[in-house]
């Protein structure tokens, strides 16, 4: 049994397909057609501090990760500063449209939490450092 509950959790930790995109429409199409819900998260991937913290604790975590397979479809709009870092101009364009859809005020990190059509439904402005508070945060809104 202990095998089973071993291999099941390999395998959602490296087989899964829980990946980050910046296009809206396939998230919001996969989360109607999977019945999930959609994780937004704004960062600023080699800039900012709290955002780095946030995806290097939380987003990278094996429980994040279980919970997202089974319960999200993850959606990242990154602004990076550094030249090496520049995205492609179609996904700097993806990341302005959401960023003035869902975070016209520039708060980094802000994470959001909408349903298939885009709705928010909780959001959680920056990240203090606590990873199981925000997991915590994170599943009751889900599970709601």
């Amino acid at each position: 049994m202990k095998f089973l509950i071993a291999f099941q959790l390999f395998f959602i930790l490296f087989f899964s397909n829980a990946q980050w995109s910046n296009d809206l429409q396939t998230a919001k199409e996969t989360s109607q057609k999977e019945h999930k819900l959609i994780l937004l998260n704004f960062s600023g991937s080699d800039w900012c501090a709290p955002c780095i913290m946030l995806k290097k604790e939380v987003f990278s975590s094996d429980e994040f990760k279980e919970l997202a397979v089974e319960k999200l479809v993850l959606l990242r709009a990154d602004f990076p500063r550094l030249k090496k870092n520049r995205l492609s101009d179609d996904d700097t364009r993806k990341n302005e449209v959401l960023a003035e859809k869902y975070n016209p005020e520039g708060k980094f990190p802000l994470t959001l939490l909408l349903d298939a059509d885009g709705s928010v439904i909780a959001s959680w402005d920056g990240y203090n450092g606590k990873k199981d508070e925000m997991l915590a945060k994170i599943k009751s809104a889900i599970y709601e």
